[in-house]
């Protein structure tokens, strides 16, 4: 077995890398086609990911992602690249993150429509399959 293990730092506070988090399993459920479960707690989540050949853990906290998956015999042979590909899919969704915050702090002039006076309609996401999300985690003292 093959182990992939990937931390990444930042200021995004928990409540936006939990967004960033929600992203990147509905993103590994349609392309890798991942069963994911989301358990939130209080000061981290967890979302946990498996499918044939595949599980692991990515912990979700204010200041880090830490990621650590499992690959069976198989999919071992790939590991480099697969690593590949999940380092640059968590680094391709903090960077928009952290361009959105950028942009937060100078709001955007709305687009207007071509042709015409009057402003764009904003684009509309159709939701993804819904991931699984775990009861939160009792409150503990």
């Amino acid at each position: 077995m093959a182990d992939i293990h990937i931390h990444r730092e930042h200021a995004l506070g928990l409540a936006k890398a939990r967004k960033i988090a929600w992203k990147w399993a509905e993103e590994v459920e349609e392309k890798f086609d991942m069963a994911c479960t989301v358990i939130e707690g209080e000061t981290s989540d967890t979302v946990e990911f498996t499918r044939t050949g595949v599980h692991g853990r990515l912990i979700v906290a204010p200041d880090h992602f830490e990621l650590d998956a499992k690959l069976g015999f198989l999919l071992g042979a790939f590991a480099g690249t697969i690593e590949r590909e999940i380092r640059q899919n968590l680094d391709t969704l903090l960077g928009a993150a952290a361009a959105q915050g950028s942009k937060a702090a100078k709001p955007a002039k709305p687009a207007k429509a071509a042709g015409t006076g009057d402003v764009a309609p904003k684009a509309t996401r159709t939701a993804a399959a819904p991931l699984k999300r775990a009861a939160t985690r009792p409150k503990t003292r």
